[in-house]
């Protein structure tokens, strides 16, 4: 497989479209291997699951807020019902401050809506070093496309 050889036509139409839609073998491991790839061609890399991802600019790039689980009865006093808001670090805030180019891989993609694969897209034209991979479901074997034609079938 030519592919796992050198990872280039991954690399190559990463660079061109900045966010990758993707289908991967259900048994995995294909992700590590590209990683691998792109660790090798200079990228800092971090893979995360989509779910939960909220709104995807502020939870990557910006400083936000969470509320805790609320877990049933809890005293009415100081912010009894709905919990203190918690600062949360975005997930990409250390790697962005580096001046290198960073690979975002999503697992579990297929439950972000339209709108969320939009501001992915828009995402990486903002800020050019950022490259998005995003798994969106399974396939026999590792195919890919840019987003933008994905969200355009």
């Amino acid at each position: 497989m030519p592919l796992f050889l050198s990872g280039k036509e991954f690399h190559d139409d990463l660079e061109i479209s900045g966010c990758l839609a993707m289908k991967v073998p259900l048994e995995g491991g294909s992700e590590t291997r590209l990683l691998r790839r792109l660790k090798a061609e200079g990228y800092k890399t971090q893979m995360t699951s989509a779910r939960g991802l909220g709104d995807p600019e502020v939870f990557l790039l910006n400083l936000h807020g969470i509320r805790p689980p609320h877990l049933g009865h809890q005293s009415v006093g100081r912010n009894g019902a709905l919990g203190e808001v918690q600062e949360v670090i975005p997930i990409l805030n250390e790697l962005v401050n580096e001046e290198k180019k960073i690979a975002l891989w999503l697992l579990e993609g297929q439950v972000l809506s339209r709108s969320e694969l939009i501001a992915l897209c828009d995402l990486c034209d903002k800020e050019p070093r950022l490259k998005i991979i995003v798994e969106i479901g399974g396939a026999r074997k590792l195919v890919w496309q840019s987003m933008r034609s994905f969200l355009n079938k």
